[in-house]
């Protein structure tokens, strides 16, 4: 049954925002269209409160409290690589109200903050002035060719969304900056990646700068790297492989860790102090 519950709510959740747009859009559909679309969403809640309250009796059966079995129930009935794009947009905005309280995430007292974020800081602010130009571009197209009040709205929403979206990566990035303590090493990627070295484990760490990065958050080859820009600056050595979660939740082993950092001479001092 739970297999079946997830695959009904993939498959549920795109069909009906698909008929809310065509809804807003104003496209006339017929009757039996929209009572056989409704009966499927309430089939569907149906199935998955079902499959809930029997997961939640299975976790209460086996001795776990109210709020560890909420927990275990949300996490057996949601597939993880939905949990972790949740957490993302959860994280996103947390970030946000950091960015505006002027706060860092995860920085204890006496740590040093390594910030990786000026590299960046002018291509998102770029990407972020074409998005709004971009709105403002399609809303006056469409006002211009008499579209819909309701099609100008929903567009005008997701385009908001998205500058909203990249506010929350740039909240995220500056917020959420690389960490050192006495204990150990924190490399991060804003809201979407976070990796704790133990220095304990740490057997050398070196400037050595790159150019030709591919993605953000990449392994080859027992190395990881955690680029800005396509760049990293500073080479971490460990005594032996530590397990790396990847965005989406991928688990690999690394030896060799690669990250950028605004200062990486900063990097050294702080580690040898």
């Amino acid at each position: 049954m739970l297999r079946f519950a997830r695959a009904a709510l993939y498959t549920a959740i795109p069909a009906e925002v698909l008929l809310v747009i065509l809804l807003i859009a104003g496209v006339p559909l017929p009757t039996p269209v929209l009572v056989a679309g409704e009966t499927l969403v309430v089939l569907v809640l149906a199935l998955e409160a079902v499959t809930a309250y029997r997961l939640f009796g299975a976790s209460r059966g086996a001795g776990l409290g109210r709020r560890a079995a909420l927990s275990a129930t949300y996490e057996q009935l949601v597939p993880a690589k939905v949990r972790r794009l949740l957490e993302f947009e959860l994280n996103g905005m947390v970030s946000l109200g950091l960015w505006v309280t002027r706060r860092r995430h995860g920085v204890p007292p006496g740590a040093t903050a390594l910030s990786y974020s000026k590299e960046q800081s002018t291509t998102i602010l770029l990407v972020l002035f074409m998005m709004i130009v971009e709105l403002v571009a399609v809303d006056l197209l469409m006002a211009a060719f008499d579209v819909p009040a309701p099609v100008r709205v929903a567009v005008l929403v997701l385009d908001l969304y998205g500058v909203l979206f990249g506010l929350a990566f740039g909240a995220a990035c500056v917020t959420r900056p690389h960490v050192l303590t006495e204990d150990e090493l924190r490399v991060r990627c804003g809201a979407y990646f976070d990796l704790r070295i133990p220095r304990e484990l740490i057997t050398s760490m070196r400037v050595s700068r790159a150019y030709n990065e591919n993605g953000m958050v990449r392994v080859a080859d027992g190395r990881l790297s955690v680029a800005v820009s396509s760049q990293t600056n500073v080479i971490v050595e460990l005594a032996e492989p530590i397990t790396v979660t990847r965005p989406l939740g991928a688990e690999e082993s690394v030896t060799t860790v690669r990250f950028f950092a605004d200062t990486p001479g900063a990097v050294l001092q702080s580690a040898a102090a």
